[in-house]
């Protein structure tokens, strides 16, 4: 255990990360948890987020920055601290007799607080507000230090439905075409990440993640480790198959890292490729063919995959299995239709062409 900030990392999770990724998970920048600045039952919570409930790093980050902001907050909010600069308050010394104090009343006030201070969005209180749920969930039922939740009755901040951003087929065939005419020598690389991310609609530490060892050629088929350390099965097409086989023909063999030998993808330096450098080959080659580099992003070429599998008759069931939702609603937001449909679900009315005649 990484004591100075409480991640469990076992080496089958060093194997997916490169030397880069681990440092900056552990040292990081404006996104490291300095365990010294928070209180110690917020420790030992994300200990618990980290050793029993197997949450990622960067899950475990969030939490930590929802939770130490709010306890700022109440601190001010308890006129415990005068500080008009909320996050600057000093939390590390919090005793758990405060938070005892903490009612429904108080969280629905910082979520106000959220809104006009800072004009957050519904989807930013609504995760500010399950991280709070989280928190008093494991004071009172796990470590026993609360006897009443005051986020029992807590409600979701409503939050509207959004359309998810995505590439038409167009554009999506326009960004392969791009990828594929490159002239620099990581030219495969790039073309079969932008090919596995169109066609599989895997996440990004899912595709970072890919050892050689996890493609059955044989099958045609890929295991990956999605969210929550659980592994699900993508098999593969032609495009893919095609496109990792050509890649693995130039893909360097001698000086790689020890620990990236089995990766898949591979950076300039011979080590499992970062998250960091495949957001920035996306957004290169989504530049280079034309589109909003501002508005799509690996994420979105996610969304892309699967608006595209369902529009062309992807069963919705099967759809949730590949991208690896654990609920069917998280799905459903794929069964939107454009305003084009609308238009040609309108002119197909049998009705259409029907005139008043005098």
């Amino acid at each position: 255990m990484y004591k100075n900030y409480n991640i469990n990392i076992n080496t089958k999770t060093l194997d997916k990360y490169s030397y880069n990724d681990i440092l900056y998970i552990l040292k990081g920048d404006k996104q490291m948890i300095d365990l010294n600045e928070n209180p110690s039952f917020l420790n030992e919570f994300l200990e618990y987020l980290t050793g029993i409930l197997n949450k990622s790093p960067n899950t475990v980050k969030e939490y930590n920055y929802d939770l130490s902001h709010f306890l700022k907050f109440i601190m001010h909010h308890f006129n415990l601290d005068k500080n008009d600069n909320i996050k600057e308050i000093d939390i590390h010394n919090m005793d758990i007799s405060i938070v005892k104090r903490i009612t429904l009343n108080d969280i629905h006030s910082f979520l106000y607080y959220l809104t006009e201070n800072f004009h957050s969005k519904a989807t930013t209180r609504a995760r500010k507000a399950a991280s709070i749920r989280v928190f008093f969930s494991y004071l009172t039922q796990k470590a026993k230090l609360l006897e009443t939740n005051p986020a029992q009755g807590l409600e979701t901040p409503k939050i509207g439905k959004r359309l998810p951003k995505y590439l038409t087929l167009e554009q999506s065939k326009k960004l392969l075409e791009t990828a594929n005419d490159a002239s620099d020598e990581y030219k495969e690389r790039d073309y079969a990440i932008i090919t596995l991310f169109l066609n599989c609609g895997m996440r990004l530490s899912e595709l970072v993640g890919i050892n050689i060892k996890d493609i059955n050629f044989s099958d045609n088929k890929l295991t990956v480790i999605g969210k929550g350390d659980k592994e699900r099965t993508i098999y593969l097409n032609n495009a893919c198959i095609n496109a990792i086989s050509e890649y693995l023909k130039v893909r360097p063999h001698d000086g790689v890292k020890y620990n990236s030998r089995d990766a898949l993808f591979l950076s300039k330096r011979k080590e499992r490729i970062s998250n960091r450098m495949v957001q920035e080959i996306v957004k290169r080659e989504l530049g280079k063919a034309g589109l909003d580099m501002n508005k799509y992003s690996v994420h979105k070429l996610r969304h892309t995959a699967a608006t595209l599998m369902y529009q062309n008759g992807v069963d919705i069931r099967a759809l949730q299995v590949l991208l690896g939702h654990e609920s069917i609603s998280t799905t459903e937001i794929y069964t939107h239709v454009d305003n084009k449909q609308i238009e040609d679900a309108v002119a197909q009315n049998p009705l259409a062409d029907e005139k008043i005649t005098n």
